[in-house]
């Protein structure tokens, strides 16, 4: 059972966990490459692109919390509202609501 009743009451733990600015900024180029991972894969019409999809977001994330954050991704808690926790953050950096 999650201790969180909805993704609006995980998300300011979710941003708490990436206080660290090089952190955020490992999950923004992780989360960039993926994109541009999945886009080269449709563009190439070649699926063998998107093992590199996970391999982008999940080690350059979790190198910025064992390298910069000193904290455990909140990926091994909460899987679900942790990857959705990364695509808003991820918006919530290009509007400058969250800063690199």
């Amino acid at each position: 059972m999650s201790r969180y009743a909805n993704f609006r009451a995980f998300y300011p733990f979710y941003l708490s966990e990436h206080s660290n600015r090089n952190c955020r900024r490992m999950h923004f180029v992780g989360s960039t490459l993926v994109l541009a991972t999945v886009a080269a894969a449709v563009l190439m019409h070649d699926a063998r692109w998107l093992w590199l999809a996970p391999l982008f977001g999940y080690g350059f994330a979790w190198i910025g919390h064992f390298a910069f954050e000193k904290n455990r991704p909140a990926t091994f808690q909460q899987p679900f509202y942790s990857l959705a926790g990364d695509w808003v953050m991820y918006w919530d950096i290009l509007r400058g609501r969250v800063r690199l």
